[in-house]
């Protein structure tokens, strides 16, 4: 699943992306929010909160868990991150913005999360969530196996 060839390109694209949308919300992208945006899109996978203070308590001084989850929290609510619930983790959204219903390939053995879309498959959840009298307000589909890449190495 490792499809991005250029990484770096990926980061700077993904931070470039959250400083329009916060301008054009009129919302303030600090720097903690910044460097919890590039940290998360650090690695293809899956990353967790503690791992993001970790990270962060080596470039900022007095960072404590509810700065992280504040950031966190502010990306998420803009789009700009999702939360991968069964792993208690976040990935970087990939088309923010666009819509919120996507779902996940999570690969076990290398641990990407590679996030996908497909409309037929939000249609059917919203149809179903409407013939229950149901009203979502979020809707993340994680699938677990084995990648491509992952199966070719064994």
């Amino acid at each position: 699943m490792h499809n991005c060839t250029t990484h770096n390109d990926c980061i700077a694209d993904a931070l470039e992306r959250a400083e329009e949308i916060c301008a054009e919300r009129d919302l303030r992208f600090t720097d903690v929010r910044r460097k919890v945006l590039e940290l998360v899109w650090q690695s293809h996978g899956p990353i967790k909160a503690y791992d993001i203070l970790d990270r962060l308590d080596q470039r900022i001084a007095a960072i404590k868990p509810p700065t992280v989850y504040r950031a966190l929290e502010f990306l998420t609510e803009n789009g700009l991150v999702h939360k991968i619930s069964s792993l208690n983790a976040f990935v970087g959204c990939s088309h923010p913005l666009k819509h919120r219903e996507c779902y996940f390939l999570i690969c076990s053995d290398c641990g990407e999360a590679k996030e996908c879309c497909n409309p037929d498959i939000t249609d059917i959840i919203s149809k179903t969530s409407q013939r229950n009298e149901f009203v979502a307000d979020h809707v993340t589909l994680e699938i677990t196996g084995e990648c491509g890449d992952c199966r070719r190495t064994h």
